[in-house]
């Protein structure tokens, strides 16, 4: 969704010449109808739209239940759209002017991670995914899959089970933000650090018993974070 016609059918047209179908929206509105009526796989939302603007609508998207894969387009030096949009959930996010290449290949990484999570025969593979328990749950590091001592599946988003997997094959050791970004993601993340911070506070209210008082993830002032295994 973008309100600006040219780069949004520059998008598209680019987009599908990487084989992706793609539905355009201009404004809030027109997403809305989309989503009614099309079970879409990803939304890429602009979060500065006039109206109605893409956090708006992800939490729409959240509250209908099954939502799709969700990728932030912001404005470059606005790190606090990117926070808050994390915070909504939010799978990845490109910064504008993105190069189109980058938008390909962030959309894959989300639709892989979560086609992987859905699969009817995740339950089944699992005998074979190398697995590691963090607290009460078990991660699955193949798959990224988290589960409960029931095996069922906790919500991640993709950015979230990255982050997890990075800091959970390097148990108790300290790593710097820097570092937990560069291995969750395999990416240069300069100037984004504080969103290592908003991931490890979400991951926190899923797997610690006290979120306020963390012994999974451990925060190393002035150092970074840590993974405490027990075994």
């Amino acid at each position: 969704m973008d309100d600006e016609p040219d780069l949004r059918e520059a998008v598209a047209e680019y987009l599908e010449g990487h084989d992706l179908r793609v539905l355009e929206a201009g404004n809030a509105a027109e997403l809305r109808e989309l989503a009614m009526r099309e079970n879409l796989d990803i939304a890429v939302l602009d979060i500065a739209m006039p109206g109605e603007d893409g956090l708006s609508l992800a939490r729409w998207l959240h509250s209908r239940g099954p939502r799709p894969g969700i990728v932030f387009a912001t404005a470059a030096g606005t790190a606090i759209d990117r926070i808050v949009g994390l915070e909504l959930g939010g799978d990845d996010y490109v910064v504008k002017p993105y190069d189109l290449r980058e938008l390909v290949a962030r959309i894959r990484s989300v639709l892989r991670r979560l086609s992987e999570q859905d699969s009817p025969s995740a339950a089944a593979n699992s005998v074979l995914d190398h697995t590691v328990q963090v607290g009460a749950y078990t991660l699955h590091l193949e798959s990224l899959r988290l589960t409960d001592p029931d095996g069922r599946d906790l919500a991640l988003t993709v950015m979230e089970a990255e982050l997890l997997a990075a800091l959970v094959m390097r148990p108790n050791r300290v790593l710097s933000r820097s570092q937990v970004l560069n291995l969750a993601h395999g990416r240069d993340a300069e100037g984004d650090e504080r969103l290592v911070d908003v991931r490890v506070t979400r991951l926190r209210r899923k797997i610690e018993v006290d979120p306020a008082r963390p012994r999974l993830i451990r925060t190393v002032r002035g150092e970074g974070y840590m993974f405490v295994s027990s075994q």
